[in-house]
């Protein structure tokens, strides 16, 4: 079968927002328009089709990203077949809770539509988006939504994007109109104005621009041109010259120079009032990347370690990063993956190149939201998903087994709320262990642990929303009644200075006897490393623990080193001060002995773990807690008395601003301050106040606090 469309008619494209800018209208707007739907679900009347999840529609949020494939014909080309591209669509969610989705989705896409609200401008999770989608490298358009309510600005949300996110923001469109004067849109490059009449806005009608707004439009068409001739020096030297530069040229500039992230085109409209969409998806066709205008990717052979490279073609060896796990209950599991190079057909095998397993590929699925099309293959530049894949876990890369690559994975944030939870009855047990493994396969922010000391199990994730909705889904899809606690902060402990120790774990008894002897060294964890250092064969690095193998002249042998570090890891989970697990350690095991007949893996097992504790201890434990980033925004005649609530939260007021007639507090305040914050602030601003936070960083907790939560531990 060969491939439907070619690779310059494709766009994978992602719609991100903070919450509540009409990320989902918008992305409603788009199925309709382009024929997928032949309905508008509203998310106010729990209808969209994007939000398909129960509980979405309950909240008005979206929790899971969704994926869709539509397809869009511009609408200049006046209905042309030959010019329909095939957009394929993640919808991502707004909340903080459910960062993990937005980040992996911009792994796998070419391009994104950033929405905003118009009468709020960025907001904070707009920027954390976009400092997502700056890591990875992703062009972007801006969509100035919401133009129709009132005190909306387009001026103000635009400033709001040169100040707050990048100067590299061009406007080219303005509104004809704001609040409930909102119109239609101008079109900067064609100097057209536009109406969105008919049914839902499905008639789009050139019109002259307004004689009031002509001036306005002439001089920002002036800035934009100025800056897009920037991008090439051909239509430079015509534009020195006072040539006019023609709108195919301007285009093509423009296309180059949004490619290369060098200009985000900043565009209006208001979803809801069906107005500026059609116009939002012919610049994703016209500006946006396609597959083939990616550079090749990178990836590492896992026998050799040289780097690889693939390119976007279907004649490469097979390479694909899954990016997406859920569980369906009609199909069982869903395994989204984004192909780089080659093609890949069902029935046929792939290989895991993380975990070195051979999978069989047995359907391949197309998305639409919440109904699937069979297709017997997919090709370079595709999303799709494969039902029934065992081993494969998000991040993980799929390719051709005569040809392994590992391509880069995601990486996730840390847990930072934690929560206990027991089944409500004996039958709950056994469903509640296999729920919680496959909602932690779909999600890699949520963790499962057991408490060593009491046996109870613990969940955590990435806030209370978080885990509220994961235990809300455990009753809902999988059936399992629990009751849950409190839900507690994720401390850790650290090391701050350094230590040696030894561990000597001898039984004697009748018979054989058990020996295992270890010295090893501690010091806090080193973050910036050179690469050379890192790739030393004796050095095994990760995020927050280092293990270095000093062994010389078979001090101990080579098949005791493994699990003397898996005790040494152990031990590690387990704390000195207060049993929280210990992190941003270096280990160094540097000498040891063993006994012919008397060694064995348990032995030095417990010899590491012995020895990690007792250097843990004399290294200067101290407790670490969460800090979160937290924005505040309040009336100006509450500012004091929020600044001095934060003050006396523990928190750190880092900026004070202005957004429109409101105060912005921006501060890092201890999560353990937080829990319940939004209560405590409605009632001190009249219900006028709101506040949103993100994960920060880990920091030392002051020692009297820290006294305190040993105290509990107790």
């Amino acid at each position: 079968m060969a491939r439907d469309y070619p690779l310059e008619k494709v766009r994978n494209i992602g719609i991100i927002a903070h919450i509540d800018a009409g990320k989902t209208t918008t992305s409603e707007r788009v199925l309709f328009y382009t024929g997928v739907s032949h309905k508008i679900g509203e998310v106010h009347e729990g209808e969209a089709t994007m939000d398909w999840m129960e509980q979405e529609r309950e909240r008005g949020i979206t929790i899971t990203s969704a994926a869709t494939t539509a397809f869009w014909t511009p609408t200049y080309d006046n209905g042309n077949p030959d010019r329909k591209h095939r957009l394929n669509i993640i919808d991502t969610p707004g909340h903080i809770d459910f960062t993990v989705e937005v980040k992996r989705s911009l792994r796998v896409l070419d391009g994104a539509v950033v929405v905003f609200d118009g009468v709020a401008g960025v907001e904070p999770q707009s920027e954390t988006n976009w400092r997502y989608a700056d890591e990875g490298k992703v062009p972007r358009i801006c969509f100035i939504n919401k133009l129709d309510r009132m005190g909306a600005s387009f001026d103000h949300s635009y400033k709001t994007i040169l100040d707050r996110l990048s100067k590299k923001a061009v406007r080219i469109q303005i509104p004809i109109g704001v609040d409930s004067e909102h119109e239609g849109v101008i079109d900067l490059i064609k100097m057209k104005g536009y109406h969105f009449e008919g049914d839902k806005g499905k008639d789009i009608v050139e019109i002259e621009i307004p004689a009031n707004l002509l001036e306005d439009a002439k001089a920002v068409r002036a800035e934009m041109v100025e800056k897009i001739v920037e991008h090439d020096d051909k239509t430079m030297a015509d534009y020195l010259d006072g040539k006019e530069i023609s709108v195919d040229d301007l285009k093509r500039v423009l296309r180059k120079a949004v490619i290369h992230n060098e200009i985000f085109p900043v565009m209006c409209g208001s979803a809801l009032k069906n107005k500026g969409v059609q116009l939002m998806l012919d610049a994703v066709v016209d500006y946006l990347t396609s597959p083939l205008d990616m550079p090749e990717i990178h990836g590492v052979n896992p026998t050799t370690g040289e780097e690889e490279t693939r390119k976007m073609t279907d004649d490469e060896s097979f390479a694909a990063l899954a990016f997406k796990m859920q569980a369906d209950p009609f199909v069982g599991q869903l395994t989204f993956f984004r192909v780089y190079s080659g093609m890949i057909s069902s029935g046929s095998y792939v290989y895991n190149s993380v975990n070195g397993e051979r999978e069989r590929v047995g359907r391949i699925v197309r998305l639409h939201a919440n109904h699937r099309e069979e297709v017997s293959e997919a090709y370079a530049g595709e999303i799709a998903a494969i039902v029934g894949l065992k081993s494969t876990k998000t991040g993980n890369t799929l390719c051709d087994e005569n040809h392994p690559i590992i391509l880069e994975g995601i990486k996730v944030p840390e847990p930072v709320v934690e929560m206990r939870i027991e089944p409500k009855t004996k039958a709950d047990q056994e469903k509640m262990g296999l729920a919680m493994k496959k909602l932690s396969d779909e999600d890699p922010t949520f963790k499962i642990k057991t408490d060593p000391e009491t046996m109870e199990t613990i969940i955590a994730g990435m806030g209370e929303l978080h885990l509220e909705v994961l235990v809300e889904r455990m009753k809902r899809e999988f059936n399992v009644e629990a009751n849950v606690g409190k839900p507690q902060v994720a401390y850790k402990e650290t090391i701050t200075g350094e230590a040696e120790a030894e561990g000597k774990y001898i039984k004697q008894s009748g018979g054989r006897g058990q020996y295992g002897h270890v010295r090893i060294r501690v010091k806090p964890l080193e973050k910036n490393i050179d690469p050379e250092a890192k790739v030393a064969k004796n050095i095994k690095r990760e995020a927050n623990f280092e293990f270095i193998n000093s062994i010389k002249g078979g001090a101990i042998p080579g098949e005791f080193i493994p699990p003397a570090e898996k005790g040494i890891r152990e031990g590690l989970s387990r704390g000195i001060l207060a049993g929280f697990e210990v992190v941003d350690v270096s280990v160094e095991l540097y000498d040891g002995s063993y006994h012919d007949v008397d060694s064995s893996e348990m032995a030095f097992k417990m010899a590491g773990s012995m020895a990690v504790q007792d250097a843990a201890r004399r290294a200067k434990p101290v407790l670490l807690e969460p800090l979160m980033k937290v924005e505040v925004t309040v009336p100006e005649k509450f500012m004091g008395d929020i600044t001095g609530h934060i003050s006396s939260k523990r928190g750190q007021i880092e900026s004070m601003g202005e957004r429109g007639e409101l105060k912005v507090i921006t501060a890092k305040v201890p999560l353990a301050e937080m829990f319940g914050y939004v209560t405590t602030l409605r009632s001190m601003t009249e219900g006028r106040g709101n506040y949103t936070m993100e994960f920060s960083e880990y920091a030392i907790i002051p020692n009297n606090v820290a006294l305190g939560i040993i105290e509990a531990r107790k």
